[in-house]
């Protein structure tokens, strides 16, 4: 069922030029989590089809604690506590609506306490100080030369030929300065075709956010939606219960160049 190819490190040649020899349909399967039950991901076409137009999303910068995955895989979770999030993604052509297929979908976000992978000494000091991250127009953020070796809440999938990938997270949790969110990079061909974040609609950010182990956090959120430097309606996630955690799903439409 492909599942080999889940948690392989490859290339970023081979990442952002399809997959080469790994082969899409094998590498996808792994990154759905094929089970022989029922597909926990069924109700996102449910989700995805109140998303109908093809407006580009709005893009953002890449943030501080960005650098490239050469992970694939869709559970990205390892040893971080918080409420479980299956999170699907669309990926569509902003010109003509079609799906893009092919195409690497990194995401990356904060565990529940503030901490960033592979960045946990910068993002210590932010919440240790109450400073904020600098998000103002006009801010550039380079690729983050990694600081410690972690790696959890970071990682890539390939779009199948609907444009979809799928991963298995936690919910976010906040640092002084933004609301809750996720991070996305999609790469098409070999270039950056798209740089966004997504975000939840408060009434599930509080629902999640008085359960541990976000509740110990050890600052209280100075920052919402409504007053977020980043945030934008397009970026806002559709989101169902799913058992114990959430189900989330959002269609993205970037141009491929």
């Amino acid at each position: 069922m492909g599942h080999d190819h889940e948690g392989r490190r490859v290339s970023r040649r081979r990442l952002i030029t399809g997959v080469g020899s790994l082969g899409l349909g094998g590498l996808f399967t792994a990154g759905a989590h094929a089970t022989s039950g029922p597909d926990p991901y069924a109700r996102a076409d449910a989700l995805f089809a109140k998303a109908r137009t093809c407006r580009l999303t709005p893009s953002t910068k890449q943030g501080p604690y960005y650098f490239e995955t050469e992970t694939l895989r869709s559970d990205i979770r390892e040893d971080r506590q918080g409420v479980r999030l299956r999170l699907a993604i669309k990926l569509r052509d902003g010109e003509t609506c079609s799906p893009l297929d092919d195409a690497v979908v990194e995401i990356w976000h904060c565990d529940a306490g503030g901490l960033y992978s592979g960045a946990e000494t910068e993002s210590r000091e932010v919440l240790s100080k109450g400073g904020k991250v600098q998000v103002r127009p006009g801010t550039t953020f380079t690729d983050l030369k990694p600081s410690d070796r972690s790696r959890y809440l970071r990682g890539a999938q390939v779009t199948d030929s609907d444009g979809i990938v799928r991963f298995t997270t936690i919910w976010p949790g906040w640092y002084p300065g933004r609301t809750v969110h996720i991070h996305v990079m999609v790469v098409v061909g070999g270039t950056r075709a798209l740089c966004t974040e997504l975000m939840f609609d408060e009434a599930f950010n509080r629902e999640v956010l008085a359960r541990p182990p976000y509740r110990g956090h050890q600052t209280p959120r100075d920052t919402f939606n409504g007053n977020d430097p980043i945030y934008q309606d397009g970026m806002l996630a559709h989101v169902t219960r799913d058992g114990d955690g959430y189900l989330a799903a959002i269609v993205m439409s970037a141009d491929p160049g």
